[in-house]
C-alpha cells in the first residue's frame, strides 16, 4: 500500500533532493506544500501552493488524509510548528523536523552531542540570524510536547554543516569560484578550527530511512560525517579533486575581519558534533568527504559549462 508523504518546503536544496530521492521509489503518494516560487514540475508530485504563516491556506489546500511522515525543511519557529499541526487536516503517523546544530550552546566538550547544553537566548554574534538557534530549539520543543499531546511520533534531524547539488548558500562554490577564475585562497593562519560536514545527498537518504524507523521516534540526532575537517585539509581535498595546486595566502582572524573577506566558515571556533548515536540508530554510512567533495565539483562544472554554453540559470540534475 502506498504512503501519503507530506513534504513542507523542498523546493530548494535538501528539500529538492529528497524529493529526488522520493520519486526513484514507487512507495510514497508524494504532497509538497510550499509558497510555490520554485516549482519542481516532477512527475509523481502533488505540489500544493500555500504559505504556513497563512493557516487557512493550511486548512483549505492540504488534503485531509492520513500523513505517514510530514517532513519538515522549513520550520523555524514554535510558531510554525503549532500552526501546521493544528491546522493539518487529517491525521500524522510521524512527523519529521529539519533543525540545526546551531540550537547548541558553545561548549568546550567536544564533540558535541545530543545531550549538549542548548541556546537559551539570542546569539547577537550571528547578526541577522541571531534568534535563528533559539527559535529551532524551541520548535524542537514544540514538537515534543504536541507529539505526546496528540499521539503522533516524531524525529529531529540536526544537520551540521551541508554541502552538495543545489547548495544556494556561498559554501564550497565560495572556493569553487576563487579556483575557476585562479585567484588565491586566503585562509585563516591557524590548522584550528575543525568542522563536520554533511552531504546533502546523506541527509536525504538518512531521512528516507527514518519514514519508517521506529528506534529513531521520539529522539533528536546529530547528522554529519564522522570526519572532522580543517581548513587545511580542505585545500588538501580541493587540491585532489581539481587536480590543480592552489594558490593560498594565510592571513589572522582579525586580518581577514579587516579586510571583510567573506569565508564561510568560523575562523577562530570549532563545528564538532558527534554521529555516532544516528549511525548506532539506524547502522548508516556517511558518504567519504573526498568522495563527497568530487562529485560536489564535477556538479558545478557541469552547471557552469551550461551557464556558459545556454545562458542557463537553472539548476540542472547531476
Amino acid at each position: 500500500m502506498m504512503e501519503n508523504l507530506l513534504i513542507i518546503g523542498g523546493s530548494y536544496f535538501a528539500g529538492r533532493v529528497f524529493i529526488e530521492k522520493l520519486i526513484s521509489r514507487e512507495q510514497f503518494n508524494i504532497f509538497v506544500f510550499n509558497r510555490g516560487n520554485l516549482p519542481l514540475n516532477f512527475e509523481r508530485v502533488a505540489e500544493i501552493v500555500g504559505d504556513r504563516d497563512q493557516p487557512e491556506l493550511i486548512r483549505k489546500r492540504i488534503p485531509a488524509l492520513h500523513w505517514d511522515a510530514v517532513i519538515d525543511f522549513c520550520a523555524y519557529t514554535p510558531e510554525h510548528i503549532r500552526s501546521l499541526i493544528g491546522n493539518l487536516a487529517g491525521s500524522v503517523g510521524h512527523y519529521i523536523l529539519i533543525s540545526t546544530t546551531t540550537v547548541y550552546a558553545d561548549t568546550a566538550d567536544l564533540p558535541v552531542k545530543e545531550s549538549a547544553d542548548k541556546v537559551s537566548a539570542p546569539q547577537p554574534e550571528l547578526g541577522p540570524y541571531a534568534d535563528y538557534g533559539l527559535n529551532k530549539w524551541l520548535a524542537e520543543q514544540e514538537l515534543a510536547s504536541l507529539s505526546g499531546k496528540k499521539g503522533f511520533r516524531y524525529t529531529v534531524l540536526r544537520p551540521a554543516i551541508i554541502y552538495g547539488r543545489y547548495n544556494y548558500a556561498p559554501r564550497e562554490s565560495y572556493f569553487f569560484d576563487l579556483i575557476e577564475k585562479n585567484r588565491t585562497l586566503i585562509l585563516p593562519d591557524t590548522s584550528l578550527p575543525l568542522f563536520s560536514f554533511l552531504r546533502v545527498d546523506d541527509l536525504a537518504s538518512l531521512t528516507l530511512k527514518c519514514i519508517n524507523e521506529h528506534k529513531v521516534s521520539g529522539e533528536a540526532f546529530n547528522v554529519c560525517g564522522p570526519e572532522l575537517v580543517s581548513y587545511q585539509r580542505l585545500v588538501e581535498v580541493l587540491e585532489i579533486i581539481t587536480g590543480r595546486r592552489l594558490q593560498v595566502e594565510k592571513l589572522s582572524p582579525s586580518e581577514i575581519d579587516n579586510h571583510r573577506i567573506p569565508l564561510p566558515f568560523p575562523l577562530d571556533h570549532h563545528l564538532v558534533y558527534s554521529c555516532d548515536k544516528i549511525r548506532e540508530a539506524t547502522g548508516f554510512t556517511f558518504t567519504p568527504f573526498l568522495e563527497g567533495m568530487r562529485e560536489t565539483w564535477q556538479y558545478y562544472q557541469r552547471l557552469s559549462a551550461r551557464k556558459k554554453n545556454m545562458n542557463c540559470r537553472t539548476p540542472i540534475t547531476p
